[in-house]
C-alpha cells in the first residue's frame, strides 16, 4: 500500500491550480473594442423657437458626400504634415459612430434647421406638388475631415466644406452661388479623443459660417 503525506497532497493539489491557470491564460483574449466617438452635444447658441426658424424660407438639404473619404467607412483619420502631409493614417482603436457624411448630415440639419424649416431633397419636391414652390437646394461635400499634426505633440481638426447653393424648379436648375468653408481647431491633447473634439468644434464652427452665408443669399 502506497502512503501519501498530507504535505505531498497539497503539493499536487497546487501544482495542478497552477497548471489550470496556466492553461487559462493562454486561452485567446477578444481584442478590445475601438472607441467611438460622434460631435457630442448640439451647442445652445443653435437652438431657436419654432417661431424664428417659421420666420425663414424652408430650405432643402441633399445629402453630404464626401468624396474625399473612404465609402461608409467610420474610420479616424489623421495627417503627420512634419513627415508626410499627403498621406492620410488611420487610428487603430478609434472609430466615429457613423461615416462622417451622416454625422455631418444631421448637425447641418439640426444647426440650419434652428433658423428655418429644413426638408430632405425628397420632402422639397413633394412639398412643391402641394405648395406649387420648390425650396431653395443646399449641396455640402466634405472634402476635409482628419486631425493634422503639424509636430508630434501638436495638432487640429480640420474640417473643410464645399457649399452649392441651387434653385430648383423649370427646365434646368440654377446656380445661386458657391463657396468653400474651412476650419482649424486646435486639438487638447495629440491623440484621438483629442481630434475628435477638435473635430466636433471645426464642423459646428463651419456650419456657423455657412449659415451667416445663407444669410447673406437671403436664406
Amino acid at each position: 500500500m502506497i502512503h501519501f503525506s498530507k504535505t505531498a497532497v497539497a503539493s499536487t493539489a497546487l501544482a495542478a491550480a497552477l497548471a489550470l491557470l496556466a492553461g487559462c491564460s493562454a486561452l485567446p483574449r477578444p481584442p478590445a473594442q475601438p472607441a467611438r466617438y460622434d460631435f457630442g452635444p448640439v451647442p445652445l447658441a443653435a437652438s431657436a423657437s419654432v417661431e424664428q426658424a417659421a420666420a425663414r424660407a424652408p430650405l432643402a438639404l441633399a445629402e453630404v458626400e464626401a468624396p474625399a473619404l473612404p465609402d461608409g467607412s467610420t474610420v479616424m483619420l489623421y495627417r503627420l504634415s512634419y513627415a508626410n502631409a499627403q498621406e492620410l493614417r488611420p487610428y487603430q482603436q478609434a472609430r466615429w459612430s457613423q461615416p462622417p457624411a451622416q454625422l455631418l448630415q444631421q448637425r447641418l440639419r439640426t444647426q440650419l434647421g434652428a433658423q428655418r424649416p429644413i426638408l430632405a431633397s425628397s420632402e422639397s419636391l413633394a412639398q412643391s406638388r402641394v405648395q406649387g414652390a420648390v425650396p431653395t437646394l443646399l449641396r455640402v461635400d466634405l472634402e476635409e475631415f482628419s486631425q493634422v499634426f503639424d509636430a508630434p505633440a501638436a495638432s487640429a481638426g480640420v474640417v473643410r466644406l464645399r457649399a452649392t447653393l441651387i434653385e430648383q424648379g423649370g427646365a434646368a436648375d440654377r446656380l445661386l452661388g458657391q463657396k468653400l468653408f474651412e476650419v482649424r481647431s486646435p486639438a487638447a491633447s495629440a491623440d484621438a479623443a483629442g481630434g475628435a473634439r477638435a473635430l466636433a468644434s471645426a464642423t459646428d464652427a463651419a456650419i456657423a459660417q455657412i449659415d451667416a452665408w445663407l444669410g447673406q443669399q437671403g436664406h
